[in-house]
């Protein structure tokens, strides 16, 4: 387990909680459903879903116990009393047919083997519940990772990364297709797209890699990880350079799914 910093996370992430806004607009919400939000992180989707749903309610968890804890924070039961946040696993779900939505933004690519937590959606969700997920697709932040692989042949590396197991699950529609359909789900659409990070400067692409890139910046000593990431910047805006307006882009490959339970 990672640790993650949420102050840092919530002041960096603003791309995600946009495609997590874009994939909720695709959910026609009636106001009264139950809503799981699967790995809530800093808790700003939950909320804005829990305003959606003046009789419903909304349940946020993530497997983070500081995440859990900011979430709390940010977001009261005094201010949001249809919304609750927990700390769980997603491979570990007890719930059963609870839930109207389950939903995902950014997150399953976090699970290289994610048949358990598919299977504890679908019995989480109630007989004509929906699974509604966007997470990092075969491809994502490919350009990012040709400089980390470059990086981690340099011997100023290498030794921090000897027994380094590749930590993402970034599949395509045939992996998920055959494991949403082990599950039990009927499938909607499933739909591998590409999505432009636009990050304002150096800085901000700093910024975002000390707080997402967590499997590799925390291989390396403390004292070290300021240089690791500063180098990574370095060499990724060399190979492809800002824009006219300052402009740093990363090329991300999404992989969408909408998903269902017979009735």
């Amino acid at each position: 387990m990672y640790s993650w910093d949420p102050k840092l996370y919530s002041s960096n992430s603003s791309a995600q909680k946009n495609w997590g806004f874009e994939l909720l607009a695709k959910l026609n919400l009636k106001g009264n459903e139950r809503f799981l939000d699967v790995g809530c992180g800093d808790g700003k989707l939950s909320a804005d879903v829990a305003k959606s749903l003046p009789e419903g309610s909304v349940l946020g968890i993530d497997l983070s116990e500081e995440m859990i804890t900011f979430a709390r924070n940010h977001y009261p039961q005094e201010k949001f009393p249809n919304l609750a946040f927990m700390q769980a696993n997603a491979s570990e779900l007890t719930f059963d047919s609870e839930f109207d939505i389950v939903f995902s933004n950014a997150v399953l690519h976090w699970i290289t083997a994610p048949e358990a937590a598919l299977k504890g959606f679908w019995k989480s969700l109630k007989p004509g519940g929906v699974f509604l997920a966007q997470l990092g697709g075969r491809g994502n932040a490919a350009e990012i990772l040709k400089i980390l692989d470059y990086m981690l042949e340099n011997e100023k590396w290498s030794s921090y990364f000897r027994d380094f197991v590749f930590p993402y699950g970034f599949y395509g529609p045939e992996e998920y297709g055959k494991w949403l359909k082990e599950a039990g789900f009927s499938i909607r659409r499933l739909e591998l797209i590409s999505k432009d990070m636009a990050l304002q400067g150096e800085s901000a692409l700093f910024a975002w890699i000390a707080s997402t890139w967590h499997p590799y910046i925390q291989q390396v000593p403390q004292e070290l990880k300021e240089d690791f990431i500063s180098e990574l910047v370095t060499l990724f805006v060399k190979s492809y350079p800002p824009d006219s307006k300052g402009y740093v882009h990363v090329q991300m490959k999404r992989l969408e799914i909408e998903a269902y339970l017979e009735k």
